[in-house]
C-alpha cells in the first residue's frame, strides 16, 4: 500500500469513528464533549476514552 492510499484510508476510519462516536452520544443522550473531536485526530484512542472515561467518578480515591 502507497503512502497516499494509507492516508486516505486513515482520514475515511477516524471521520467515520468520529461519526460513531457523536450518533452514539445522540442516540444514548450523552454529552459526547470533546471525544468526536480528539477522535478525529487520534481514531480508536478517542473511541476508548469515549466509552471508558468517566467524569462522575471520584479523582484519587480507590
Amino acid at each position: 500500500m502507497d503512502v497516499q492510499s494509507f492516508l486516505v484510508a486513515t482520514l475515511v476510519a477516524h471521520v467515520g469513528f468520529a461519526i460513531v462516536v457523536t450518533g452514539h452520544a445522540f442516540a444514548t443522550d450523552r454529552d459526547a464533549g470533546i471525544w468526536p473531536f480528539v477522535t478525529l485526530a487520534f481514531g480508536l484512542a478517542g473511541i476508548a476514552g469515549y466509552f471508558f472515561y468517566d467524569e462522575t467518578a471520584d479523582s484519587g480515591r480507590i
